[in-house]
C-alpha cells in the first residue's frame, strides 16, 4: 500500500518516464526520507526529492550528483549508473526534482575495510580529472550558514553554536591550504552499497572540491570515535594508501574536526525526531568537539 503523501511524487516519476517513452511496471519503495527511492521497472530506479521546506531546494544538488555519476561510471568506477534510457537531467515535473539510476541488487555482507579503501581510492582517482566546476569545501560553508536557521537555533544553545561555528571556520581556513579536488562530500557507511557487482559508492549530491582527507576522515570517524575500530579505520587508510593515495596527517585531523562539526550542525535537520541512540551519538560527537578546546 502506498501512502497517500507519496502518490504526487510517484505520479512525477512515472510520467516524467512516459514523457521519455520509458515503460514502468511497478511501485517498489526502497527509501522514504527526504529523497524517495523507488524501484520503477525490473532495472530501474527513481530518486525524488520530496523534502519542501528543508535547507536544499531546486535542482543544483542533482545537477552536481549527475555531472559526478557521468563522469566516473563510464570510466569503470564503482558507481551506480544513471539509466541510459532516460535523458540525466535532473528532471522536474509537478513541483519534484529527480533522476533515474540503475538497478542495482544489494547483498547482506558487511563492507571489506580494505575493499573500501581501494574503492574509495579509485573514485578519487578518476574525480581527479573531472572537468566541471564545483564549489570548494561546500559543506562546510553550507554548515556555517545552517548555524543561524530556526531549526539549528532552537536545537543547540549559543554556546554550543558558537563552538562549532569556530570548529567549521578554523577547518575551512585550513583546509583552503591544502591541494583540492573532486570529492564525494559525504563518504560514510550508509552512502556504501554492497551489491551482486561489488562495492559500490552512492549519493553524490554533496560533491564539492577539497582534500581527498576529507572523504577519508568521514569514512573512518565512526570507526575512530564513535564505534572503538580502530583496526577498521587503519585497514582504509592502508588500503586507500596501498593503491596509490596518500593522506596528509595534518589534513586528516582537521578533516575530523570539520566532519564532527558538520554532522553535528545538521542534525536537527536530518534527525528532528531522534530517538535515543541518535541522540547519545550526539552527545558523544558533541563531548569529542568540546574536549579540543
Amino acid at each position: 500500500m502506498i501512502p497517500s503523501r507519496l502518490e504526487l511524487p510517484l505520479r512525477a516519476a512515472v510520467e516524467t518516464l512516459q514523457r521519455c517513452c520509458v515503460a514502468s511496471d511497478r511501485r517498489e519503495i526502497l527509501q522514504d526520507g527526504h529523497t524517495l527511492v523507488v524501484r520503477l521497472a525490473d532495472d530501474l530506479v527513481a530518486r525524488v526529492v520530496t523534502d519542501r521546506e528543508g535547507p536544499r531546494q531546486g535542482n543544483e544538488w542533482f545537477a552536481r550528483e549527475n555531472a559526478i555519476a557521468l563522469h566516473l561510471a563510464p570510466q569503470g568506477a564503482p558507481v551506480i549508473p544513471l539509466h541510459p534510457q532516460v535523458p540525466p537531467g535532473p528532471h522536474e515535473h509537478l513541483g519534484y526534482t529527480m533522476s533515474f539510476w540503475v538497478f542495482v541488487t544489494e547483498v547482506e555482507t558487511e563492507p571489506d575495510p580494505a575493499e573500501i579503501g581501494t574503492t574509495l581510492r579509485r573514485c578519487h582517482e578518476i574525480l581527479a580529472t573531472f572537468p566541471g566546476d564545483l564549489p570548494e569545501l561546500k559543506i562546510l560553508h553550507e554548515s556555517i550558514d545552517l548555524l543561524d536557521t530556526p531549526t539549528v537555533t532552537a536545537a543547540f544553545d549559543e554556546p554550543t553554536r558558537r563552538m562549532l561555528r569556530r570548529h567549521l571556520c578554523e577547518t575551512a581556513e585550513i583546509l583552503q591550504t591544502f591541494p583540492k579536488q573532486a570529492l564525494h562530500g559525504d563518504a560514510h557507511f550508509g552512502n556504501l552499497m554492497q551489491t551482486t557487482t561489488g562495492l559500490l559508492w552512492t549519493d553524490w549530491e554533496d560533491a564539492f572540491s577539497g582534500p581527498v582527507e576529507w572523504d577519508l576522515a568521514s569514512i573512518t570517524w565512526n570507526a575512530l570515535h564513535l564505534d572503538d575500530e580502530p583496526a577498521k579505520a587503519a585497514a582504509i587508510l592502508d588500503a586507500y594508501r596501498g593503491a596509490g593515495g596518500s593522506c596528509d596527517e595534518a589534513a586528516f585531523q582537521r578533516s575530523l574536526i570539520g566532519r564532527a562539526a558538520s554532522m553535528v550542525s545538521w542534525y536537527p535537520v536530518l534527525y528532528p525526531e531522534a530517538g535515543p541512540e541518535r541522540l547519545e551519538k550526539l552527545a558523544r560527537r558533541l563531548r569529542w568537539l568540546g574536549d579540543l578546546g
